[in-house]
């Protein structure tokens, strides 16, 4: 009988299926050519403007733009460079989340996920000197 309660404990600790982050394909399938605006807890966070080739243009919300590129290390691990500050790596996994993008920072707890508030064709406005980064 103990043995039947313990199996049920670890039963319903546990998900029925875990969730997969979408691979590199299917990351560039879904954000080449968009723009999308991130929210996190329900406040604005930044955008991102994905371009061919896998560069990207970040912007924190009301902060200046960035240009990068990302890249597929490992399979569902998308990660991040910026040309301001090449050596900082930023890593996150992707989720769909019924036809919205979800990203998890690695090593993040999932209350600090990143929502997919918006997607546009529309180019990030970058306004001042580095218009064009």
């Amino acid at each position: 009988m103990m043995r039947c309660l313990v199996a049920c404990l670890i039963c319903a600790a546990t998900p029925l299926w875990a969730e997969e982050p979408l691979d590199g394909a299917a990351f560039e399938a879904r954000v080449t050519g968009k723009t999308l605006t991130f929210q996190v807890q329900g406040q604005s966070y930044g955008a991102e403007q994905y371009l061919p080739g896998r560069r990207v243009i970040w912007a924190f919300d009301g902060g200046p733009c960035h240009a990068g590129h990302w890249f597929e290390p490992d399979p569902g691990r998308i990660c991040f460079r910026y040309d301001h500050d090449p050596g900082d790596l930023q890593c996150w996994a992707f989720f769909d989340d019924g036809g919205q993008l979800r990203a998890r920072f690695e090593g993040a707890l999932p209350q600090d996920d990143l929502i997919e508030a918006r997607r546009s064709p529309v180019p990030l406005a970058c306004p001042g000197p580095d218009v064009g980064v």
